[in-house]
């Protein structure tokens, strides 16, 4: 009976349509990559176009053209975020009068708003207004941001009076309202800039062009770099300008630099590549879930011979993206584009879907646990605005007798670090370790993201060493140097070059032609979930062991126990690192390739 309805379902659409699983679908892609490679044309394969909306051009647009002025706005925006971020906990204590623990946790709770905020970014970049104008629109939202943030600064209305006399007056509501609608426009900037930059400055190369190919993996390392140097910039100068000349300087200087940001984004516009909105992909994924589950509630069996559905054109049947070929992994969703019966309509993908529609939620799936399994990190990246500021503030940072470093300024040891390990990762260390494994980046973005956890877990164990010898033997305010906490500020900056560009790489490369955005998106909400984590961790702690007064985080630093917060962080890092190597070991791409932590060498699937 199944046979006969299956060739029914043959007779009544062209041939073409219906795929063999596993055998004429990849043999079709693999002769079409064939002919395209073969291909000699200055126009790109990967569907981008150009300002007017004709095929893009290898030789005027993309490549190291477009990418300069992409990573110009990246600066400005870390160079304002991390301006904010590092000394917002000074800020919120000294001006706003907020106890230490609530501050560091109403920080991390915007720094997470912001990262999770990216999954809105990503959606309306790739459902409806493409990455390019969704980073320009979400630039406008974040200078306005920072325009009110320097008016909250500068106007003595918005802030409580100078302390003169004991207790102090702590901000109004509205005081306090006023300052979160401003960081709350630029979390919305951030979460719009994000999950699309990286994406953009990434489509600026040809996939199917092995020289861009080559190109694109150096400009993940040099966004990174670019990132590092906003960042150097926003912690070091900017933190210097708001403690020596105030706030008002402090924020209205990164408030000009977002605004000319903007302008030389806008430069090289028709330098650019753009990439079309696809739909939105949160639409596709409920359909392959919905019209799975009918066809498995039909009693619907899939097996290695089974006739699936694909369109008969050159791309697939989401706009502006390439076929996928089918993948044996999660059969369960194949049931979605399995032709069941002689009145579905092809063109309804709420009753039968396509096999590429398929596929791409079948990537997006398998990318899950992978991106689970690298949240604790973020826990520990948490730590280096919030209380690793918190110890500085503490220690000697006397340089001289004359110069004194900032509290704020202090994780430059990190960002310091990220600068000098990415020019010799990728101009000595790529080299070296391919000869050694024969892959092109010398290691795989799974084994590189391993290395950055195994990091992670000496960073914070070196944290909280330190963190017990100053509270026991420096327990006198500045009596220790600030250098000693260059173990902690060196290792997580490590593991953050390591992962991250390792997350950049992966999220990009596993993703589909109508998924970069939110696939992007997907690894930068991590960084929020895990300041949210982190901020519900320090509450747990709190309540637990005796609050504010008798607790291990109370309102003075030398009163608490924050080394056991960090062993706490530590034996999660540790956890957590186990946990990924079983996840990355058994991690399967979307071309059915291994990418585990054990080999470098792709292992095709059997």
């Amino acid at each position: 009976m199944e046979k006969q309805e299956s060739a029914a379902a043959a007779d009544l659409y062209d041939k073409s349509f219906i795929q063999p699983s596993m055998e004429k679908f990849e043999q079709d892609f693999s002769e079409d990559n064939n002919k395209e490679g073969s291909l000699s044309t200055t126009l790109v394969s990967n569907g981008c176009v150009d300002f007017r909306g004709n095929a893009a051009n290898k030789e005027t647009t993309g490549g190291w053209k477009a990418s300069p002025f992409i990573i110009v706005n990246e600066v400005a925006e870390r160079l304002a975020f991390f301006a904010i971020a590092v000394n917002m906990v000074a800020y919120l204590v000294s001006e706003m009068r907020q106890s230490l623990p609530n501050a560091a946790t109403h920080v991390t709770d915007w720094i997470g708003a912001a990262y999770v905020l990216t999954l809105v970014g990503a959606f309306l970049a790739d459902a409806y207004l493409g990455r390019f104008k969704t980073i320009i629109i979400f630039s406008c939202v974040y200078a306005v941001g920072m325009v009110l943030l320097t008016v909250s600064a500068s106007v003595d209305s918005l802030r409580p009076p100078p302390c003169t006399a004991r207790p102090c007056n702590k901000a109004t509501d509205g005081q306090t309202w006023s300052l979160y609608a401003a960081l709350g426009l630029i979390a919305l900037g951030t979460g719009g800039i994000k999950p699309c930059v990286s994406s953009f400055g990434a489509d600026q190369f040809d996939e199917a062009d092995t020289n861009e190919v080559q190109k694109k993996y150096s400009f993940f390392n040099w966004f990174f770099f670019g990132i590092n140097i906003g960042a150097l910039l926003g912690i070091t100068l900017l933190v210097y300008i708001q403690e020596n000349k105030g706030w008002t300087w402090g924020f209205g200087i990164p408030t000009v630099a977002m605004v000319c940001s903007i302008v030389i984004l806008a430069a090289g516009i028709p330098k650019y590549r753009y990439q079309k909105p696809m739909g939105s992909p949160f639409t596709r994924f409920i359909q392959v879930i919905v019209v799975s589950l009918r066809n498995h509630s039909r009693g619907v069996q899939v097996g290695s011979k089974t006739a699936l559905y694909e369109v008969n054109t050159e791309e697939s049947d989401i706009v502006g993206a390439r076929k996928l070929p089918h993948t044996a992994q999660y059969r369960f969703l194949d049931k979605a584009a399995l032709v069941t019966d002689l009145e579905d309509n092809p063109k309804t993908r709420w009753r039968l879907c396509t096999v590429t529609q398929v596929e791409e939620f079948k990537c997006f799936i398998r990318v899950l646990p992978i991106w689970a399994s690298t949240i604790a990190l973020s826990l520990s990246f948490a730590q280096l605005s919030t209380f690793f500021i918190s110890q500085a503030a503490l220690m000697d940072r006397k340089l001289g007798p004359d110069f004194e470093i900032p509290a704020g300024s202090v994780p430059v040891f990190s960002a310091v670090n990220a600068l000098i390990l990415v020019p010799i990762y990728e101009k000595w260390m790529v080299p070296i370790i391919r000869r050694r494994t024969g892959h092109q980046r010398g290691i795989t973005s799974l084994q590189r993201m391993g290395v950055g956890l195994f990091i992670s877990i000496f960073a914070l164990a070196s944290a909280a060493l330190v963190e017990k010898k100053r509270r026991d033997h420096y327990s006198k305010p500045f009596s220790m140097n600030v250098f000693w906490l260059l173990p902690q500020f060196f290792l997580i900056g490590a593991a953050e070059v390591f992962t991250y560009v390792g997350q950049l790489e992966f999220f990009y490369d596993e993703a589909t032609d109508g998924t970069r955005s939110i696939s992007s998106a997907m690894f930068l909400s991590e960084i929020g979930i895990g300041s949210w984590l982190s901020t519900a961790l320090v509450k747990i702690i709190e309540g637990t062991t005796g609050g504010e007064t008798k607790g291990w985080l109370r309102g003075t630093l030398n009163k608490s126990k924050l080394d056991y917060f960090y062993w706490i962080l530590t034996a999660i890092n540790g956890l957590n690192f186990l946990v990924y190597l079983w996840v990355s070991r058994r991690y399967k791409g979307r071309h059915g390739t291994s990418t585990s932590v054990r080999d470098g060498r792709e292992e095709v699937e059997n």
